[in-house]
């Protein structure tokens, strides 16, 4: 009589005991034993979009879960060359959209089948040192929201490490890049306070190593001169709550009076200068001064404050990275792409704005909506 052959259910338990006798950990070779199929099948099981039959599948997912089993990444990673991992390198200075960044980036990652290797700078001169560490980890590619050098990204040109830099911009060479139009962000909110009639401004800048920081900048102080309206007063900040109050007192001081409108290199300070203008000065905001800053972080939409601001499109921005980093990554192609993503302006209750006119056609349209409601 043939002695059958024992079910997997058996084979796993009685693999499980001597495994655990030996104390040492699963291996792929254990999960093809119990399943009884070759090592290679068990790998091509645990290897998106390989080939292999529905039975087959079953049997090691099967064996595999009643031995515990979880693939070896760093064993996976000598045979296909690949670490699976993403360095992203972000500054921690006050940017409380970062949360919002990483989350949106770890989870377009994810589902391409990539995890994220955070590091973080104190300030964006600091990436020399980042940098060192990076190369450590033998990172499939680099998504830096850090101002990197012509040297920085030639390093990476010779390593083939991939990169795509966020929110951050290399006028002399040709890099992956994806970005919000920082400069054409300040240019649009200089038009609409000045639409409405706001005269002499103040500015609020960001650290001077902030690339955003002085696009946004350059981009207001631009559109002033377009304008004809007198230079703005520009004093520096280091993109905090702190610097917001310290920079409305030193843009009073140095202006001699209230100015019209302060523009603010991010949420952060604009948050400060507004507190500091009705809790301190007891200015009327946004009847005597308008202010406004760039961002959109969640505390600008707290009714305290519901801040006048513009709003990067963090989702759009964040997927297009990942799928910028993961093509390269693919494909190796060594030609440099630029994607460019536009500011939304939130007009907010900081800023005395003159409403954007209506066109007649959706006014008609809102009039039948209405009749057909009533």
């Amino acid at each position: 009589m043939t002695k059958s052959k024992p079910t997997v259910e058996i084979s796993a338990t009685e693999h499980k005991a001597t495994i655990a006798r030996e104390a040492r950990r699963v291996t792929s070779y254990d999960v093809a034993l119990v399943a009884g199929v070759s090592q290679s099948a068990v790998s091509r099981c645990f290897k998106p979009g390989a080939s292999v039959s529905k039975s087959t599948y079953a049997r090691v997912m099967k064996a595999a879960s009643l031995l515990d089993y979880i693939p070896n990444a760093a064993a996976r990673s000598l045979i296909t060359r690949r670490s699976n991992m993403v360095a992203v390198i972000i500054t921690n200075q006050a940017n409380l959209y970062y949360p919002e960044l990483l989350a949106e980036l770890s989870q377009q990652l994810t589902a391409r089948g990539k995890r994220v290797l955070l590091f973080t700078l104190a300030r964006e001169t600091d990436v020399e040192r980042v940098l060192a560490d990076v190369w450590q980890f033998q990172v499939d590619g680099v998504i830096a929201a850090a101002r990197l050098t012509d040297l920085h990204v030639a390093e990476f040109e010779r390593r083939h490490m991939p990169l795509v830099l966020f929110n951050r911009t290399l006028r002399e060479r040709a890099v992956n890049t994806v970005t919000c139009d920082h400069l054409e962000a300040g240019r649009m909110l200089v038009s609409r306070l000045a639409a409405a009639g706001h005269r002499r401004f103040g500015i609020i800048a960001g650290t001077e190593d902030s690339t955003v920081a002085n696009e946004r900048r350059r981009g207001a102080c631009e559109r002033l001169a377009e304008l004809g309206l007198p230079p703005p007063v520009v004093v520096p900040g280091q993109s905090d709550y702190r610097s917001g109050g310290a920079g409305l007192k030193a843009i009073i001081e140095q202006m001699g009076r209230v100015p019209d409108a302060i523009i603010c290199g991010s949420d952060v300070m604009a948050i400060g200068c507004l507190d500091y203008a009705r809790h301190e000065l007891g200015i009327d905001v946004p009847g005597r001064l308008s202010v406004a800053g760039f961002d959109a972080v969640e505390p600008s939409n707290w009714l305290s404050y519901n801040l006048t601001t513009l709003r990067q499109p963090m989702p759009k921005m964040a997927t297009a990275a990942a799928d910028l980093l993961c093509a390269v990554i693919d494909s190796h192609d060594s030609q440099a792409e630029r994607r460019v993503f536009s500011a939304q302006f939130i007009e907010g209750a900081t800023a005395r704005l003159t409403p954007v006119p209506v066109p007649a056609a959706a006014i008609g349209t809102s009039m039948r909506a209405l009749v057909a409601i009533m």
